[in-house]
């Protein structure tokens, strides 16, 4: 408004001033075409003037001209400014001080370096604006360049490149600085010590501290807020009780410091001690109880607030979301009197998370504007919720409509991609999340990593994690679970190894997915070793998740009475999921009685697991017991039980193809029974033999046959043979665990037709190829 001013001003000057003069004969001028071209693609040049013309006797207009380039500047207008550069008839040291400054204001540091080169004379002022220029931009070396060859200096030069290496993380380099500075003022003393509280050294500020005395209270709150956000409230505190002088930032970083902690007690003494309070004391007590889940007392403090402010209201629905307590969330929601994006989006996420996506789908629509968290929070909910290709519809939409695609929004789409196997979208994702830059941050490249480990590409998601530049342990947990999901146990071992080798502790997710690792791969004695020494070597604990893989380890090399005797042994009462391990051992050593007993207690534990119920009918079907398999599908139909339908699905060209067993439906299925038929043919050639044993009806072996060529997985397969090139991979995924004929036969069509095909089942991942499994039939 200053610079606006004094343009008018200018503009009174009828006679005397020579930029008047300029502007007047251009008022009434029509842009050209030629003009219009110019000023879309400006020309941001000047001309040099000569060296006598740089100190000027004084002249009543050139203050004028500097305020007007200044003004031009600060509002982006940086071709109108360069224009009155070049137009006055003389310049100062301000006139080059303005244009410089602009210029590092416009993101030109270029022209601000050209400027300051062809400057004939710099003054102080000018090293100082080149140089707190370079280290807003982050050029530190380019500002520190120009400082150790400054003429001279002032607390304000020492100042600048100090504030540059502070606000940009380094530290040390600030440090010294410091050290170095002949004479410090307050700005040298605040800025080294809130380097150091913004970069985590808060010891290394405290010591600082000390070394001082008269700190104004804005320092005593930046050192004391720094105690705070590392939960070092005791510090915290004897710094707030030191304090000379307190403010209301004072009393209020207190009263969050404790209530977010859980100590709201002293949270609310504090409050009711506090001289004066503002809508962020209150705030900060409704905050702190909602996040201690007592929101009830936190809707008692709402209520008494004297003002509220958006942050109030949003504070307080967060509490009911956290609490599923939606209708009072909803509520207050439409009661707010003005709302703000953070308002709608914790709703949406609320809604997500308790399952009612079109509530929050709804409330999507509503929006008056979307920002990248409502976009990210409404794909999670699609995807939490199994809405898998809503979800990645609505990424592509995000895309379409201009939002930044962020990392949770990638997170969220990669983690879709896996549920549905859809890898050939997957590797899409991931050349847009190389150009986002995002592949290399744990939080994308966890989800990228999981996505190639679930979809199959195991190849894939080992160069995933090698390309995560920070793994943290969930990293390094994902390709273990991942190596041991697909059968390769000894390549999980030995990634085991490099992450102990990197220092990265091992935790119990870590052991489980060893343990998982030696059980799929049947290492019995080195899964023992890991199971009885993770206490000793790890700290760990073994939860009912251990227990269950060393029963499933010793349960499928046949050792059934060490499986018992761990059962019997274990510090917990064993839950339903250990049981079942054991009731999958006995299935397939054919120890009928002891799969009973484990089925029975199931049964007890988890009366709706229809798995369990198959389980033990295949045993009663492959001996012969027919009358008990009758009488299982009985119990099943009294008690409501529904065996989960089987379905196989493959993805081909982005398009998902999903079977059931002896489906109809697909339009190349004459070409895929055709396919089946020649399969069986060529199979029991080379030694196939249907397992009829496995079928639950009592029917003739040719029937029992028939039955099993149009498995589902089958099918897939079969598609898969036709639609996807040779050389390439067939990847099918299974809802239920894969039978072990299916099992038995797709060894063989991977010799016969010489295909690597990977198949998902419930459990785990086989890898079949020339006539073998990755399992090696430990599945």
């Amino acid at each position: 408004m200053r610079g606006s001013h004094s343009l008018r001003q200018l503009h009174g000057h009828q006679s005397q001033s020579i930029m008047k003069q300029k502007l007047e004969a251009t008022k009434h001028t029509y842009p050209s075409k030629k003009s219009l071209t110019q000023k879309r693609q400006p020309n941001y040049s000047y001309k040099k003037p000569s060296p006598l013309s740089l100190n000027p006797p004084k002249d009543p207009d050139i203050k004028q001209w500097n305020m007007a380039i200044t003004t031009h500047m600060r509002n982006g207008q940086c071709d109108v400014a360069f224009s009155l550069f070049n137009q006055m008839p003389r310049r100062s040291s301000v006139s080059y001080n303005a244009m410089i400054s602009g210029c590092f204001l416009n993101d030109k540091p270029d022209l601000a370096r050209q400027l300051f080169d062809e400057m004939p004379d710099r003054d102080l002022v000018t090293w100082n604006v080149m140089i707190s220029g370079y280290a807003r931009k982050r050029n530190l070396s380019a500002a520190r360049e120009l400082f150790e060859r400054m003429p001279e200096r002032d607390v304000v030069s020492w100042n600048a490149i100090l504030s540059g290496y502070a606000q940009n993380g380094y530290v040390d380099e600030a440090r010294q600085i410091f050290d170095r500075m002949p004479t410090k003022n307050a700005v040298s003393w605040n800025g080294l010590l809130a380097a150091y509280v913004q970069n985590g050294r808060i010891d290394d500020a405290g010591q600082l501290f000390e070394t001082k005395k008269d700190w104004d209270v804005v320092s005593w709150n930046c050192l004391m807020g720094g105690y705070v956000r590392r939960r070092r409230l005791e510090d915290a505190r004897n710094i707030f009780d030191r304090m000379p002088v307190r403010d209301i930032v004072s009393w209020n970083t207190m009263i969050t410091g404790f209530a977010q902690n859980g100590e709201v007690a002293e949270a609310k003494r504090l409050f009711k001690d506090s001289p004066t309070r503002d809508v962020f004391t209150w705030t900060a007590m409704v905050s702190g109880y909602v996040q201690n889940e007592m929101v009830d007392e936190a809707r008692r403090f709402f209520d008494e607030m004297p003002e509220k402010n958006v942050i109030s209201w949003n504070a307080m629905i967060a509490g009911y979301v956290q609490c599923k307590r939606m209708d009072m969330a909803r509520q207050l929601f439409e009661a707010m009197p003005c709302r703000n994006v953070c308002s709608w989006n914790t709703m949406i996420t609320g809604y997500a998370q308790n399952n009612e996506i079109f509530h929050a789908k709804n409330l999507f629509d509503r929006m008056p504007r979307h920002d990248s968290v409502s976009w990210a929070a409404m794909i999670a909910g699609y995807a939490q919720n199994g809405y898998n290709e809503e979800a990645l519809h609505l990424f592509v939409q995000m895309e379409r409509d201009g939002e930044k695609l962020n990392r949770s929004s990638f997170a969220c789409s990669f983690s879709t991609c896996a549920n549905i196997a859809a890898l050939e979208l997957g590797m899409q994702l991931h050349g847009r999340v190389i150009k986002a830059g995002y592949e290399t941050g744990f939080f994308v490249g966890n989800a990228l990593l999981a996505m190639y480990c679930k979809c199959g590409s195991i190849d894939e998601a080992y160069n995933a994690f090698e390309g995560i530049s920070e793994k943290d342990v969930v990293s390094w947990n994902t390709i273990i679970a991942g190596y041991a999901r697909h059968g390769f146990g000894q390549k999980a071992l030995m990634v085991f190894e490099s992450m102990k080798k990197a220092g990265i502790r091992p935790d119990e997710t870590t052991m489980v997915g060893i343990l998982s690792a030696c059980s799929h791969t049947g290492l019995v004695e080195r899964g023992t070793e890991y199971f009885y020494s993770m206490s000793q070597d790890y700290g760990i604990t073994a939860n009912s998740s251990h227990y269950t893989c060393m029963i499933d380890l010793l349960g499928r090399a046949g050792r059934l009475d060490e499986a018992l005797n761990i059962m019997r042994n274990m510090p917990f009462e064993p839950d339903a999921a250990t049981w079942g391990a054991l009731l999958g051992a006995s299935r397939i050593h054919g120890n009928t009685e002891l799969a009973e007993k484990a089925a029975q207690i199931v049964f007890e534990k988890e009366p709706d697991n229809a798995g369990m119920y198959v389980l033990l009918s295949n045993l009663y079907a492959a001996s012969g017991r027919w009358s008990d398999v009758g009488k299982m599908r009985l119990k099943m139909r009294d008690k409501g039980v529904r065996k989960v339908p089987g379905c196989s699905w493959l993805e081909v060209q982005n398009q998902i193809h999903t079977f059931s067993v002896g489906d109809n439906s697909h339009p190349d299925k004459d070409r895929i029974y055709t396919i089946l038929e020649d399969l069986d043919f060529k199979m029991k050639k080379e030694g196939y033999i249907p397992s009829t044993n496995l079928v639950l009806h009592d029917v003739e072996n040719e029937e029992k046959e028939h039955m099993l060529r149009y498995h589902s997985e089958k099918l897939a397969v079969a598609f898969g043979i036709l639609s996807i090139p040779a050389g390439r991979p067939i990847r099918v995924i299974k809802n239920l665990r894969v039978c072990e004929d299916c099992h038995n036969a797709i060894k063989y069509t991977s010799k016969i037709v010489g295909r690597l095909i990977i198949l998902r089942d419930s459990h785990r991942f086989h890898h079949f190829s020339e006539g073998s499994c990755s399992c090696g039939d430990f599945w």
